[in-house]
């Protein structure tokens, strides 16, 4: 499908191109980019509604200031859509999260114009203060820093860090707050409502740009009257993010206020699009849609579809929350995606979204473990990371039942490798006290909840699983103990076992089938905990084949694999054990389904190496 972009956006391969324009183009230009964005979208998917909220942002900033030579920091890069188009990848902008594709998200080696790459929240104000702190080093006075920061990003740790160290550099650094009083979800905690209150002390444009003209603050109360200002940042606002004027006005007059400053800017996420301005939630990140009308473009089958993982949690949390008086549910600002949104909705009380503030998290659900309540603290696994050192000393060194639900484990898809969750077996095995667990189906998650639950687990309790669908359509099964810490045989066999760990035994299950058309007899077994490990059972494994699989969706560098290979070498046994899973590399872009067979973990591929080990026919021991 050939999506031609607008004919003055066409002429714009550079943002140098861009500055050649009179400012009464700019509009048109607004026009074009903003209609381009949701062509593309519209016809592949993506992030949305936050890119179309910084469309006006976006071209003002590329207008006033000298990118790439001045430095602009994109905050989480969900905004960045816009910045891409205008940067020399419109034409492949169509190839946008798709595999081989450029990246959702900004990225250096991608672009001489990602001066930082960003898929988590909250980094822009660090980053941009060290690129400023490096030039002042270097010198170079001239060079100006800019970093954008929205989307609820704001409710960081790391944001408060990086405020707090720029007031006190007197560097180059211009902070860009894009208010839109939105995260995914609505925004949440007390610095949304602060900013919501924010107003000017005096309205008069002129006075506003006489003192900007002057090298003074704008209107808006002494040193102490406002937060930032508290924090020695020189405070600009709010004004209107989507008048291209005043903020190509404003950006130009602050090119000439010396040290750290913060412009405050008013926007709509959505903007643009009718249906996202009214959803925003529902819009952040899309399918294809018919951009007249909205709606999806779906799939369409004959038969029942299994549920998401994490629509199976967010019932199945309710379903324990009924009968268990002391399960609470946390989640750092992703109640949607993790679908802890239904507790919210139906047990406000005992639900919480605490923003986007992972360590913040990680403690909170610490402190109410002290109190005897069993928490959930559901955390996509690549987020979890920015929480790990509460994980180890707020946690596990204290040995706190702490229930962490891990969504998204494994190869997530379109988002990348910022947000491919590879590593969180690695990094959690290794901690002591931890108990880590992943289901292979609903059914398995449900019992994994069931026994987190329970007053007689004392210790730190992982369940990893992956996004999307899983593979039982009548799931809601009664919940059941699995004592912790054992596997499970799926099938006898002879020859070489194959061993999984979590959703990829679905994988390993279809590709014995395949193989067993070919008269070949596999053993399939679930180890269902990375750790503790069944030892029993794989003592029966190692007494039994000399050849062994396993099959991981995490890194094989220091994973399941690897704590098998750990357990045959401490217990003295002998085999040839191939392991599959995710390389030692960060994975690019694409479907699970592309994915997974790049790296070599869906049934075929499997199936295949099964067949190769096979090939001697000397595996079995009798």
């Amino acid at each position: 499908m050939e999506i031609i972009p607008g004919p003055l956006l066409k002429t714009i391969n550079t943002p140098e191109d861009l500055r050649k324009l009179d400012k009464t183009q700019l509009p048109r230009v607004i026009q074009e980019l903003r209609q381009y964005i949701i062509d593309v979208v519209s016809a592949y998917g993506g992030h949305f509604a936050s890119s179309l909220g910084v469309v006006e942002l976006t071209v003002a900033l590329h207008y006033v200031f000298n990118t790439p030579y001045d430095q602009l920091v994109w905050d989480v890069g969900h905004q960045a859509y816009g910045h891409k188009i205008l940067t020399g990848r419109r034409d492949a902008f169509p190839t946008n999260r798709r595999y081989k594709g450029i990246s959702g998200f900004p990225k250096r080696s991608e672009s001489k114009y990602d001066a930082f790459g960003a898929g988590h929240s909250s980094t822009s104000i660090s980053a941009a203060l060290g690129m400023a702190m490096a030039s002042h080093y270097k010198g170079e006075f001239d060079r100006q820093h800019i970093a954008v920061i929205g989307d609820g990003a704001l409710s960081a740790g790391l944001a408060f860090e990086g405020l707090n160290n720029a007031g006190i550099e007197k560097t180059n650094l211009l902070i860009i707050l894009n208010d839109n009083n939105m995260s995914i979800d609505p925004g949440v905690g007390a610095m949304k409502d602060y900013l919501a209150d924010v107003r000017f002390s005096s309205t008069d444009p002129e006075s506003q740009k006489d003192s900007l003209s002057a090298n003074e603050k704008l209107p808006g109360g002494e040193k102490g009257t406002n937060f930032f200002q508290s924090l020695d940042l020189q405070y600009f606002g709010p004004v209107d993010g989507h008048d291209v004027f005043k903020l190509i006005e404003i950006l130009d007059n602050l090119k000439n206020v010396s040290g750290p400053k913060l412009l405050h800017i008013k926007t709509i996420k959505g903007k643009g699009y009718p249906a996202a301005e009214q959803n925003q939630t529902r819009w952040h990140s899309t399918g294809a849609f018919d951009k007249i009308t909205g709606e999806l473009f779906r799939k369409k089958s004959d038969q029942p579809q299994p549920p998401k993982y994490q629509d199976v949690f967010g019932r199945t949390i309710i379903e324990l929350a009924e009968k268990n008086k002391k399960i609470i549910g946390i989640t750092p600002a992703m109640p949607s995606g993790s679908s802890l949104k239904y507790m919210m909705e139906k047990m406000p009380d005992r639900a919480f979204d605490v923003g986007i503030c992972e360590q913040h998290a990680v403690t909170l659900s610490a402190g109410m473990a002290t109190r005897g309540l069993k928490v959930f603290c559901n955390i996509y696994s690549t987020f979890m990371q920015r929480g790990y050192d509460q994980v180890i000393h707020d946690v596990a060194l204290q040995d706190l039942p702490v229930i962490f639900c891990l969504d998204r484990a494994g190869l997530v898809g379109e988002d990348g490798p910022t947000h491919h969750g590879a590593f969180d077996m690695v990094y959690m095995r290794c901690i002591p006290n931890m108990i880590v667990s992943a289901p292979m189906n609903e059914s398995e998650l449900r019992n994994l909840m069931y026994t987190a639950q329970l007053d007689s687990t004392i210790h730190p309790f992982v369940i990893r699983y992956p996004r999307g669908r899983g593979v039982m359509v009548d799931w809601k099964t009664k919940m059941e103990e699995i004592k912790t810490g054992t596997g499970r045989k799926l099938k006898d066999g002879k020859d070489v076992a194959v061993l999984t760990i979590g959703h990829p035994g679905n994988f390993a299950a279809e590709a014995i089938r395949m193989v067993e058309k070919e008269g070949l007899n596999p053993a399939h077994y679930d180890m269902r905990f990375i750790k503790p490990l069944d030892e029993k059972l794989l003592r029966e494994i190692f007494s039994k084949f000399n050849k062994i699989i396993t099959v991981e969706d995490g890194t094989v560098t220091g994973g399941f694999g690897s704590a098998i290979l750990e357990f045959m070498n401490s217990n003295g046994y002998k085999a040839e054990v191939k392991i599959m899973g995710i390389p030692d590399s960060f994975i690019e872009h694409g479907t699970p389904a592309e994915l997974y067979d790049e790296i070599g973990i869906d049934a075929a591929h499997i199936a295949e190496v099964i067949r190769e080990i096979l090939k001697s026919n000397k595996a079995h021991i009798s």
